[in-house]
């Protein structure tokens, strides 16, 4: 089996990386993904409930491919977005909660996103973060940190591990996940030989396969993935690594 950790889609149209539900499934069926996490691909500073609403309907048609997180955005307003979580957990029936610091413009751990992150501990869902040297100060692996140590009994996801760009922060994401064992790693859009070192210092129950689509794509992040592999890891490693670590971190039964 294989389980995708980081996908979009989008109800909109904007430019040729807002894709369909019915493409994404597509590019899963080509790369042979079993399931995958869906979260929306949100238009800049443009309202995320519509998006939302989109993931939770490919949630309903599609239960047995479509993971579906919710996403909230700190500067559409604090009540706003609390509503939206609420919805997003008791309506939707979401597995978690996104947010990305680098194309919502916020630090990740400022003020302001501290009420959204405590309404998401509040739930038994998971938090997602966008971790990368895109919007290197915004979404710094240390902020994660410092939110995986004010919730050390929730579950997280570190998406990209610091990789999405020339310059990398994967060291620092390491070091954090050594350090809070509540981090579970989605190795999407990061240099595969930063990646084969995540793995060999954290462990192969630590990370998670993603590919990012639509940003990349997906049956060439798979057989990126097959081939880091290969040799290195166990089977029942590799199987951790493509879908049983997220599996276990969302508790979904297979």
């Amino acid at each position: 089996m294989i389980i995708d950790a980081d996908t979009h889609i989008s109800p909109f149209s904007d430019d040729a990386l807002d894709i369909p539900i019915d493409e994404l499934l597509r590019r899963l069926d080509r790369a042979k993904v079993d399931k995958a996490i869906v979260w929306q691909r949100p238009p800049y500073m443009r309202e995320v409930a519509e998006a939302n609403r989109y993931v939770y309907q490919a949630m309903k048609d599609h239960p047995d491919r479509v993971i579906g997180f919710g996403w909230v955005n700190p500067h559409l307003g604090t009540e706003k977005m609390l509503d939206e979580i609420k919805r997003c957990h008791e309506a939707y029936g979401m597995h978690g909660i996104k947010l990305n610091g680098a194309q919502n413009s916020f630090y990740i751990d400022s003020d302001a996103v501290m009420p959204l992150l405590d309404a998401i501990a509040a739930t038994d869902t998971v938090m997602a973060f966008h971790i990368g040297t895109d919007a290197y100060e915004a979404t710094h692996p240390y902020r994660m940190g410092k939110i995986a140590a004010r919730y050390p009994d929730k579950r997280l996801l570190m998406i990209h591990m610091g990789g999405v760009g020339f310059h990398d922060l994967s060291n620092a994401a390491i070091e954090v996940m050594q350090t809070y064992d509540n981090i579970m790693g989605i190795g999407s859009a990061i240099r595969p030989i930063k990646l084969l070192k995540a793995l060999k210092t954290l462990g192969a129950e630590r990370v998670a396969f993603g590919s990012d689509t639509p940003f990349n794509l997906t049956h060439v992040e798979v057989a990126a993935y097959q081939a880091l592999l290969e040799d290195e890891f166990t089977e029942n490693e590799k199987q951790q690594i493509m879908a049983g670590n997220i599996a276990r971190w969302l508790n979904l039964d297979l």
